[in-house]
Parts: C-alpha cells; sequence; structure tokens
C-alpha cells in the first residue's frame, strides 16, 4: 500500500506543479505567462522579473514533470523544494500561515512533499525503478539535493533583497 501512497503523492503534487508552472510558462489554466509573471516578480523586487518567472516556471513545471514520471524523483522534487522555499519566504510569509491569507500554508505543505519525496523515493512504480537508477535514493544524494534546493533559495532571496535594497536607495 506504501507503494501506491507514493505514486500517488508524486502524481498529484508533480501534476499541480506542473501545471503551475506552466501557468508562468505559457500563460495555460489562466496563468500570466512570462510577461503577466515577470511583472508581478519586478514588484516582488526580482529582478529581471521575466528571468525569474522563467527560473520559477522551469523549476515548477520541470520539477513536476519528473515526480509524475518518477524519473529523476528526489532532482525534481529539489526543484519543487527550492521553488517552494522562494516562494513561501518571498511572497507569503509576511501573511502569516493560512491559505486564507494569502500565508506560507499552501507552499509549506507542497514543499514539504517534495522535502519528504527527496528522502523517499519514487518508489515502485516509477521510472527511476524501471531504469534501476537506485543511487538516487541514497542519503547522500538525498542530503544534497535538500542543501542544493536551500542554496538556491537563499541565493534567490538574497539577489531579491539587493534589488530592493539597491531601488529603495
Amino acid at each position: 500500500m506504501s507503494e501506491t501512497g507514493i505514486l500517488l503523492l508524486r502524481v498529484v503534487v508533480g501534476g499541480v506543479m506542473a501545471a503551475h508552472g506552466a501557468q508562468k510558462l505559457f500563460g495555460w489554466f489562466g496563468g500570466y505567462g512570462l510577461k503577466g509573471t515577470g511583472g508581478f516578480f519586478e514588484q516582488l523586487g526580482f529582478r529581471p522579473g521575466v528571468a525569474f518567472a522563467a527560473a520559477a516556471g522551469l523549476s515548477e513545471f520541470l520539477g513536476g514533470l519528473l515526480l509524475i514520471l518518477g524519473l529523476f524523483t528526489p532532482l525534481g522534487a529539489a526543484a519543487v523544494l527550492g521553488a517552494m522555499i522562494v516562494a513561501s519566504v518571498g511572497v507569503h510569509l509576511k501573511s502569516g500561515f493560512f491559505a486564507t491569507n494569502n500565508g506560507i500554508e499552501l507552499p509549506f505543505l507542497y514543499g514539504l512533499v517534495a522535502l519528504g519525496l527527496i528522502f523517499i523515493g519514487a518508489g515502485r512504480y516509477s521510472l527511476d525503478a524501471e531504469l534501476g537508477l537506485t543511487f538516487l535514493s541514497s542519503p547522500t544524494v538525498a542530503f544534497g539535493l535538500v542543501a542544493l534546493a536551500v542554496v538556491a533559495a537563499v541565493l534567490t532571496l538574497a539577489a531579491r533583497q539587493k534589488q530592493i535594497q539597491t531601488s529603495a536607495s
């Protein structure tokens, strides 16, 4: 039964993330595309906005697709984790925890599922299992990918802070 649970987590969270990334990249599912999302990112201090929107969209879209397929699952989960850290801190933290106030609740939960999938792996029903990519589930790879996601998120947020401070001067 746990293998079915892992599959459900991967497919549902991966699908939501891929769709969310497609909103940013292509304007699908009611999204604003790169230009519109880039303008929003500019208002948040992420400049150039289109470049940051593309990075966020690719992390969510490709990370989500990798989760759905169960291919290089910890890498896809790390991409989602990094994007959700940036979304939580850079967009939602000021509004508290709950989603009803635009708080961090949803990106926190998506990030937590992604973090869990980094350590759990793709499970039996995945391309990782079919291709014998068992090394991806090693603790060294898992901790390395978590560190990479955190460092990438911190660097992204630091670039934003620098932009905010520069434009405030």
